[in-house]
């Protein structure tokens, strides 16, 4: 099939575009990734642009910034502590979504419509800040690990993709399910669950950065040194740049570190996000179209 002119024209245009968009948006980790590889003479001078640069200002690479990085321990314990909310967190998430999601796929439950309301309501309007820390601390759940594991157990936009999709299964798969002597809660895990893994997958990505990129209610609820994430490790370092001292004869600086210290921290995103991409797409169109 030829293309006209017209459609020649809005190829390239669109393809100029899209691709313009796209090296805007990765720029800024090609540029922290050469500066977290080069040293810090062509960092502090604004030489870096594409590839890491040595003390020459010549294409070389130094692992110095990451030497000094990992003999932090503060950062290791950030590290163990954000893989363990993250995982843990993200586990509670999907069961907690789908437990939720499952009785809303039905139209025998009965106040559905009441249920869903409060649900969507919580999308809108919240209690706030201050209610929300002193509830918390009534329950005694300031300053541990189950804080930010079951304070943030529920997304309503992710019980909704997900409830969307246990509607998409026939139900003609339960009432066999039925036949055979299954009741609600092995008909979750045996059928919806598997049938789900594409919409599991999505919001299950949605939920693991959320908890991976945790900064502001970890730093409020979280005083313990033992337990802070990452992402408050990350504020003491880039923000308060507190790196111990450095001295000026130091063989990394500051600039070399920040960049290094946010290579390290993005990396488990970016290990996870490929593995995940295949479902990605599905899962967000079969949880948002009912068929």
């Amino acid at each position: 099939m030829r293309l006209s002119t017209g459609e020649k024209i809005f190829n390239v245009v669109n393809i100029t575009i899209l691709s313009m968009v796209a090296l805007t948006a990765i720029y800024p980790f090609i540029y922290v990734l050469a500066s977290s590889l080069s040293a810090w003479q062509p960092v502090t001078a604004g030489a870096v642009f594409l590839w890491p640069l040595g003390e020459d200002f010549r294409l070389g690479v130094s692992l110095a910034a990451y030497e000094r990085v990992f003999q932090r321990t503060d950062i290791w314990i950030g590290y163990a502590n954000s893989i363990f909310y993250s995982v843990v967190g993200t586990a509670v998430n999907l069961a907690m979504t789908a437990l939720a999601a499952y009785p809303l796929s039905k139209s025998r439950l009965r106040g559905r419509g009441i249920v869903t309301f409060m649900i969507a309501f919580t999308m809108w309007f919240a209690a706030g800040m201050i209610p929300f820390f002193l509830t918390l601390r009534g329950y005694g759940m300031l300053n541990t690990r189950t804080v930010l594991i079951f304070a943030f157990a529920l997304a309503a936009f992710n019980i909704f993709i997900l409830r969307t999709n246990f509607q998409n299964v026939p139900d003609s798969l339960e009432e066999s399910a039925k036949i055979d002597g299954a009741n609600d809660f092995t008909i979750l895990t045996k059928l919806y669950l598997p049938l789900s893994l594409p919409a599991l997958a999505t919001i299950g990505l949605f939920y693991f950065v959320g908890r991976w990129n945790a900064f502001f209610w970890s730093m409020i609820l979280l005083t313990d040194d033992a337990l802070i994430p990452l992402p408050v490790i990350l504020n003491h370092l880039l923000v308060q740049a507190d790196w111990g001292g450095m001295d000026v004869d130091a063989p990394v600086r500051a600039e070399t570190l920040i960049h290094s210290t946010i290579v390290v921290s993005i990396l488990p995103i970016m290990m996870a996000f490929p593995v995940l991409q295949k479902y990605f797409t599905k899962g967000m169109m079969i949880g948002s179209v009912k068929g």
